[in-house]
């Protein structure tokens, strides 16, 4: 199976670049300063409650829309990653109405870098990282998302996350299955964290727990913050 058969389904290191305009210096809580919404009383409720809503409001942007704001993403990307030549880069497949970073991600590979997609291997363990690259072999993984079938195992240099929602403490609100901070929280080298989402998934907090991670960096279509 190849990307085409997949398609219609539904500081830093110095080699890091910072971009001209960042979004933080007009954003002052994404200093990390404390959020001043009172946490509700079920925040795994409020969460998935949340969650549902962003991602109707995700899915229901027209498809200009989405590709004109995925453009932009992949613009603020390559300033945040100015060279991704000998880089690991863990990547995803757009899933629910994400941004659809296959193209940039051909790009990266033509660039030099060796990019990874995300593998569930079993419930409630980390993550591995296998690689994959246009017209290679992927199979059905977890949610019938792709996967590489054959591809090789490595650790990512930097880790793309595509963001449900995101919080002025660059805090990532996720699918809800622990994957990625269980992945973080697991590698013995930490990667560059990058968040990807659009700029309507913002909220005020997600109310991080002590098991969250916050993003290195979150990219939307507006622009770069830094945490």
């Amino acid at each position: 199976m190849t990307i085409s058969d997949q398609h219609d389904a539904d500081a830093r290191p110095s080699e890091f670049a910072s971009p001209t305009g960042l979004m933080h210096e007009a954003d002052p809580a994404c200093d990390g300063s404390k959020a001043s919404e009172a946490a509700p009383s079920n925040i795994p409720a409020w969460r998935q409650t949340e969650r549902q809503r962003l991602i109707d409001e995700r899915k229901s942007l027209l498809s200009a829309q989405r590709e004109e704001f995925t453009r932009l993403i992949a613009t603020y990307l390559d300033h945040v990653i100015a060279d991704v030549a000998g880089q690991h880069v863990s990547m995803f497949w757009p899933f629910l109405g994400e941004p659809d970073l296959r193209g940039w991600m051909a790009t990266a590979t033509a660039r030099g870098a060796t990019c990874l997609l995300p593998v569930v291997i079993a419930k409630n363990t980390p993550l591995i990282f296998r690689s994959w690259k246009i017209g290679e072999r992927l199979e059905r993984g977890i949610w019938n998302i792709p996967v590489p079938a054959e591809g090789r195992q490595a650790i990512p240099d930097v880790v793309i996350a595509p963001l449900v929602g995101f919080d002025n403490n660059c805090f990532r609100l996720g699918y809800g299955g622990g994957y990625f901070d269980r992945t973080l929280a697991y590698l013995a080298r930490k990667p560059l964290i990058i968040g990807v989402g659009f700029e309507s998934q913002k909220i005020n907090t997600i109310h991080p727990l002590a098991h969250d991670i916050p993003m290195d960096v979150i990219v939307t279509d507006t622009g770069v913050r830094y945490r």
